[in-house]
């Protein structure tokens, strides 16, 4: 039965399904897609701008008066003062989708005076469709989800992402990494954070970490979790982490552990604890 959607998502999800085909198309020949590196291991394809255009183009021709804030064009297009603001992924895990590797997904949320009230995630190798509406609950292609039910972190299986950029904190991360591998059924690098977020959603994994994550990673992953009955913030258990750089996920029992695993590791800790971490990390 598919839920009423809101007719923001409806527009939302029309945008997805136009990136969506643009990638498909490109996946079947990968070796003619052109690439070009912003940094160190950060690379971004044609596809990514033609995707991010046929997004905007599609959201701006039914909401000429709302904000965009896109990954590769920033905040170029769109109205600049409107409260209504679109944040855009539209290639989440460009390095897989460059090795031919089917982990990538469309990301797009609407931010209403800086909170996210609409959600997609579409994965276009698997045709599905993440959506939510504050206040309706999340959906899989039309399909009610709910974060999983697993109480103990022994038993859980945890997403994370990989530090890749150049002036990343590796050995800290590997403790984190450690702390967490040590205490879980499974850790996963899958490569697509929004994408990881939606599992979260989903339920597939218990919950998930990562350092670095920009807002358009995140929007609507966070929207996705939290109508799935989620908790998401930073590494200290703050909801208010958007802009943070430090995003932890997970059903309640599961976020509450993973804080007072990792908490000591955010840039938000208590001077004692990152003292504590800087003298172990050493050690590495």
């Amino acid at each position: 039965m598919s839920p009423n959607l809101h007719p923001m998502v409806n527009v939302a999800i029309k945008a997805a399904r136009a990136a969506g085909s643009i990638i498909n198309r490109a996946a079947l020949d990968i070796e003619s897609v052109r690439v070009s590196q912003k940094n160190a291991n950060d690379f971004v394809t044609e596809v990514d701008h033609a995707a991010e255009q046929a997004i905007i183009e599609t959201l701006l021709a039914a909401y000429p008066g709302h904000g965009i804030w896109a990954e590769e064009s920033g905040k170029e297009q769109g109205a600049k003062d409107s409260e209504f603001v679109w944040i855009i992924d539209p290639l989440d895990g460009t390095t897989n989708f460059i090795h031919g590797l089917p982990v990538y997904c469309v990301s797009i949320a609407l931010a209403v005076r800086g909170k996210v009230e609409q959600a997609v995630v579409y994965d276009p190798t698997r045709n599905d469709l993440f959506t939510a509406t504050k206040g309706r609950g999340a959906y899989l292609n039309d399909r009610r989800i709910r974060v999983s039910k697993r109480t103990e972190l022994k038993q859980s299986l945890i997403s994370t992402g990989f530090p890749f950029r150049q002036g990343d904190n590796f050995n800290q991360y590997l403790r984190m990494m450690g702390d967490v591998m040590q205490r879980t059924a499974g850790l996963r690098r899958p490569g697509a954070a929004a994408l990881d977020l939606a599992y979260v959603a989903a339920g597939y994994t218990d919950g998930f970490f990562e350092f670095g994550l920009q807002p358009w990673d995140v929007a609507a992953g966070s929207l996705l979790i939290t109508e799935a009955g989620g908790l998401v913030g930073n590494f200290t258990g703050e909801a208010d982490f958007l802009d943070q750089q430090e995003c932890l996920a997970g059903n309640p029992r599961v976020y509450g552990q993973l804080v007072s695993l990792l908490g000591k590791y955010s840039k938000f800790a208590s001077a004692g604890d990152k003292a504590a971490v800087r003298q172990d990390s050493a050690q590495i």
